[in-house]
């Protein structure tokens, strides 16, 4: 793809142009983007709230060390797993990757399948900013673990039933920040959303879905599922352990780390644990096929081996039509 120098990608409002991979996981997300990133001159966000988390590689299936000297990624390894990585802290650190991509006339493509970061990032926003109060998180993530997360969960519920609807009863991080809001300002977060003054953002996003057939998902989460334990995942929990990052902290919380945790606990067996880690794989597909089903603005296809190259020169068509490039 050719580009004018100097010249930033901007449609007739003024909006800086994006393109985002966006889809379930384990369809083949990253392999597109490798491939399209060099050809459309472009640098790689991602957008995936387990991979910010540094020493978390194999679990968080992170792309190459190789891939990454190949292709300049953005938002990998830029938190501590003791720490809490906000929607908001996101939305800072991507809005400020896209500005330094841009300066190096490179092209921004957001990749990933957490929805919520999205959303953040590309959707309105509040202007009010609500800053955390640390005595109230820790009273209420003792609370939690003493009473367990349905207790939070119905506690959201009878505080703020609009932002219990949209909260997954597991979702222990935007229970407790929904609950912390609340006893933070006297009003619930959904309160905030209504009437919190918004802006638009200054994005322009061509969205581009990839899909599988489920069967064929399914099976590709098993893989990797096996590869995994088969590559270090044990050991790489094991370490993390030992350095005192341990099941309190939400990133090992995740599917697969708390699997493991309790096989290293002795829990379960180790068929158990992996067999326990692809059941809730496989669950957690199905919930982003429901939400990005209701995605209406992506552009979808359905990614199979016999027309993958046909996807992806369609891919490149597309993202030249949407930057006004040849």
């Amino acid at each position: 793809m050719k580009h004018q120098e100097g010249k930033m990608h901007l449609n007739n409002r003024g909006r800086i142009k994006l393109v985002a991979i966006i889809g379930p996981t384990a369809v083949g997300k990253t392999a597109i983007s490798l491939k399209l990133a060099p050809a459309i001159s472009g640098e790689i966000i991602s957008v995936d709230s387990r991979q910010v988390y540094r020493y978390m590689d194999i679990g968080t299936d992170k792309v190459s060390r190789e891939d990454r000297l190949r292709t300049v990624h953005h938002i990998i390894d830029v938190a501590d797993p003791d720490e809490t990585f906000t929607a908001a802290r996101f939305v800072e650190e991507a809005a400020g990757a896209i500005d330094r991509i841009i300066a190096r006339k490179k092209i921004p493509l957001l990749v990933g399948g957490t929805p919520f970061y999205y959303s953040a990032l590309l959707g309105e926003m509040l202007t009010v900013s609500i800053e955390s109060d640390p005595e109230i998180r820790k009273k209420l993530l003792q609370e939690a673990e003493i009473k367990g997360k349905k207790h939070m969960y119905n506690k959201l519920a009878t505080v703020d039933p609009d932002l219990a609807l949209k909260v997954h009863t597991n979702d222990l991080v935007r229970i407790i920040r929904g609950l912390e809001i609340f006893h933070t300002t006297g009003k619930p977060a959904s309160w905030w959303h209504k009437h919190g003054k918004k802006i638009k953002k200054p994005y322009d996003v061509l969205y581009l879905g990839i899909i599988r057939p489920r069967e064929l998902a399914y099976k590709n989460i098993e893989l990797r599922a096996e590869k995994q334990f088969q590559s270090g995942l044990i050991e790489e929990v094991k370490w993390l352990l030992g350095n005192r990052f341990d099941e309190r902290f939400h990133s090992m919380q995740g599917f697969g780390y708390r699997e493991v945790i309790k096989y290293i606990r002795g829990v379960y067996s180790l068929e158990e644990a992996l067999s326990y880690y692809i059941k809730a794989t496989k669950a957690f597909y199905r919930r982003q096929m429901t939400w990005f089903r209701k995605f209406k603005p992506a552009l979808w296809y359905d990614l199979k081996e016999e027309n993958e190259e046909k996807v992806l020169e369609d891919l490149k068509g597309r993202i030249k039509r949407h930057l006004g490039v040849v």
